[in-house]
């Protein structure tokens, strides 16, 4: 099944039938216009390129906009993804896909970058409990030794370092669909997403 791009509005809560307060996450998902449809016989795998937002012409290449105007499109998207497909699932180009292909209760995958937190200790990095935090230890949060002894006398790759956090691309499964919203375009799911706000998301069961 296709999925849809879209763009992380924030964080809410919402209250189910026993009045549980649910948190989610509200994302503003679609309308997606289908850019290109691949087969198996033209391309070697069966997908469609979806487009999410609007970029202006003077921002985007002659190559972007004439694939637009090729799917029917005045203007280049500002985001383009594929979604594989399966054998029985038919698009046509122009078409427009919406959050109601979800329904309440579905589960999703959502992808997005993770927040960016520059370079960062073990401690919060990898949640190392650091040292003895009594009396003044000097070196609270290092890693401490981890390089064997003699052989092979260095530190073995791989180990969990410090280094730059956040800022990959990060999948977060099986979040549920709490609300749609088709008037609004937008999708209400349980739980929270990686990405800061109005950073894009892709979707998909």
């Amino acid at each position: 099944m296709a999925g849809l791009i879209g763009k992380k509005i924030g964080m809410t809560r919402v209250f189910d039938a026993e009045g549980t307060a649910v948190p989610v996450t509200v994302v503003e998902a679609g309308p997606c216009p289908v850019f290109q449809v691949k087969t198996q016989e033209t391309d070697g795998y069966s997908a469609v390129q979806l487009g999410f937002g609007r970029r202006k012409a003077k921002h985007a290449t002659l190559a972007e906009v004439g694939h637009a105007v090729k799917a029917g499109a005045e203007e280049a998207p500002r985001v383009l993804r594929e979604f594989p497909i399966s054998g029985g699932e038919e698009f046509e180009l122009g078409q427009e896909l919406t959050v109601e292909v979800f329904e309440v209760g579905d589960k999703v995958n959502v992808v997005g970058t993770s927040k960016g937190r520059g370079f960062q200790g073990v401690v919060k990095r990898h949640g190392f409990a650091g040292r003895p935090a009594s009396h003044g230890h000097p070196m609270s949060r290092t890693p401490g030794s981890m390089g064997p002894g003699t052989d092979p006398s260095r530190v073995i790759k791989g180990k969990k370092l410090p280094g730059q956090m956040g800022g990959t691309r990060t999948t977060v499964r099986n979040l549920e669909v709490v609300k749609v919203d088709t008037e609004r375009n937008l999708l209400f799911v349980k739980g929270g997403v990686p990405g800061v706000r109005n950073s894009y998301l892709f979707i998909a069961k």
